[in-house]
């Protein structure tokens, strides 16, 4: 996700919909670099079709909430003439690598087109600014109505049923779909969350608190300070703190969050592709019991062997701070963002 301060508050917290002026240039999907799930696609080519096309990258939890509401509008209207394409717009280096998006849409059930962004060209032709963000299309090729950002779920099914209506399509559902989004999918518990995204990477880090300070590229032994404050992270052991993400370099390295959200993910993935890197997650010095994540066992146990999203924590009840704490026993481990719900 190649954010500016705008994306981040935009992912930090959805936001809007909106019509699209007619007078608008087309769009174009001609700035892939691949296609997975289908033939290479042209706009001018599904004309008399309405297509809904759908910005993303696979980290990106923001989009991963509104995935299980555009699987089913993709199943749910196929016979009435709706197309749905994912763009897939890379952020992190490991994420413009095909083999990875293949896994990752196999992984998460994705049976639709997906176009690959590694240049942005399809991006730039959108003028798109934002993950996730859905444009639907008209019959003509023009963009209709957008939406950047989680939610309003209701509202963009009602704009998919009006613009088929108006292709002269038959049978148009006229119910709204009633999706329960499980697991990474699960809805965000905006109230209770008070921890915004966080990257790890010196060029875009928020609240780093190590002693030892910022130093780029250059390994260097951390310690941690007597105290974080809320939203704030240090690290201990031997790391080196890049661009993008930090990398352990000797054993036994750990990194402290202070966090208050329902759900804890990180983003982070071996060094040496197809190794394992061993690790173990404590809430506040202690196994998180019934609040583990996906990802890791009560006792806090877990293994990083792919480059991904991985869920730590998803916590029960009334949210208040807690102290996050993940200890890595091997060498090799690369963390780059922190995201939460």
């Amino acid at each position: 996700m190649f954010r500016s301060s705008i994306l981040i508050a935009m992912l930090w917290i959805a936001s809007g919909a909106g019509q699209q002026e007619d007078s608008a240039p087309p769009p174009s999907l001609h700035g892939a670099t691949g296609w997975l799930n289908s033939a290479p696609l042209t706009l001018a080519e599904l004309k008399g079709k309405v297509v809904l096309v759908e910005f993303w990258t696979f980290t990106c939890i923001n989009w991963r909430r509104t995935l299980p509401y555009t699987r089913e509008w993709a199943k749910k209207y196929k016979d009435q003439g709706l197309v749905v394409i994912g763009v897939h717009t890379p952020e992190f280096g490991f994420e413009y690598k095909q083999d990875n998006v293949e896994r990752a849409i196999k992984e998460m059930n994705i049976g639709y087109p997906v176009a690959l962004d590694n240049n942005m060209g399809i991006w730039n032709s959108f003028n798109n600014n934002y993950w996730p963000a859905i444009y639907l299309i008209d019959s003509k090729g023009r963009i209709q109505y957008q939406k950047f950002g989680e939610g309003d779920y209701a509202e963009v099914e009602r704009q998919i049923q009006k613009w088929l209506r108006k292709t002269s399509a038959e049978n148009v559902p006229a119910d709204i779909s009633i999706v329960e989004g499980e697991g990474f999918e699960a809805p965000p518990d905006w109230l209770q969350m008070n921890s915004p995204e966080n990257f790890l990477g010196y060029s875009r880090t928020q609240g780093f608190n190590s002693p030892e300070g910022i130093l780029q590229d250059q390994q260097v032994t951390y310690s941690f300070p007597k105290k974080l404050e809320l939203n704030q992270w240090a690290v201990s052991g031997a790391w080196i703190m890049g661009e993008e993400f930090i990398r352990l370099t000797k054993e036994q390295g750990r990194l402290r969050y202070l966090f208050q959200a329902r759900d804890l993910h990180l983003v982070m993935g071996p060094a040496v592709p197809g190794s394992t890197v061993k690790f173990r997650v404590l809430i506040d010095g202690k196994p998180p019991a019934a609040a583990h994540g996906l990802d890791i066992n009560s006792d806090g146990y877990g293994v990083c062997n792919e480059p991904r999203m991985y869920q730590l924590i998803r916590q029960q009840g009334a949210i208040t701070e807690h102290e996050f704490e993940i200890e890595f026993s091997t060498t090799g481990a690369d963390v780059y963002d922190f995201t939460f719900g």
